[in-house]
């Protein structure tokens, strides 16, 4: 397959896919069985192995982990009140205050699970962390504090393996699908059963990111706008979403 997609590119369809996945919880809320929504939503497994490749992407070109690392959780912070804002599950400000309500799934965005997924890799490449147990016990932790948020800590999981296998597509992709099947499942006997299912079309991700080329784009102000485009966008088109909803 040719490599003649750029990251810019690729962000762009996460983007548009991520948009038509939560218009269709919008229009289509609950576990609808129809067609429509469930195409929408098929699409929308496209954009989470996007944004998880890309922060691992993101470690290995970053000149500044820390402030990667530190944008990621700010973004995450924000994130977290549009999501809420958004979700059919908002009853008033109270719920902006995480298991308040009672809840344990789905207590603040997927953004929570990938900025632990950036530290989760940055543990296991740690040359500070000498030992594999000290390793291990962390990545077991911050599965913990992440399982939570949207994409629970699978998320965080994938980011680790698209990190840890860089130079090996196929390892990633595989690493992928056994971490999204167990979600599936748990989703499928716990949750909803064709949605359960639904979870594993994020391999339609694997054929978009095998056309990548590596490049970022070769326009550096197009460059800059991406950068930032999708930390503005994410939490923006929820609130909005969240306006119209609640306005309803």
């Amino acid at each position: 397959m040719k490599k003649i997609l750029d990251s810019n590119t690729i962000k762009l369809i996460a983007i548009i896919a991520m948009t038509v996945d939560h218009i269709a919880w919008f229009l289509f809320p609950d576990y609808p069985q129809e067609v429509i929504p469930i195409v929408m939503h098929v699409i929308g497994r496209i954009t989470c192995p996007i944004m998880c490749y890309f922060i691992a992407e993101g470690y290995h070109y970053t000149k500044n982990i820390d402030k990667y690392t530190c944008r990621l959780f700010i973004f995450a912070f924000v994130s977290h009140f549009a999501y809420i804002f958004f979700s059919e599950n908002f009853v008033d400000c109270m719920s902006f205050v995480p298991f308040y309500y009672g809840e344990i799934l789905n207590q603040t965005s997927v953004m929570w699970s990938l900025a632990w997924g950036l530290v989760m890799l940055r543990v296991v490449n740690s040359k500070k962390i000498n030992r594999d147990i000290t390793k291990t016990l962390l990545v077991i932790l911050i599965c913990i504090i992440s399982f939570p948020s949207d994409w629970s800590c699978v998320a965080s999981l994938c980011i680790l393996a698209f990190g840890t296998n860089r130079d090996n597509f196929k390892t990633q992709m595989l690493w992928m699908i056994f971490y999204v099947a167990i979600y599936s499942a748990v989703y499928f006997f716990s949750i909803d059963k064709i949605y359960g299912i639904l979870q594993m079309s994020v391999v339609l991700a694997i054929p978009v990111l095998l056309m990548y080329n590596g490049k970022r784009g070769k326009n550096q102000t197009a460059n800059k706008i991406m950068k930032w485009s999708f930390y503005i966008y994410y939490p923006l088109h929820l609130f909005i979403i969240g306006l119209i909803q609640h306005a309803r």
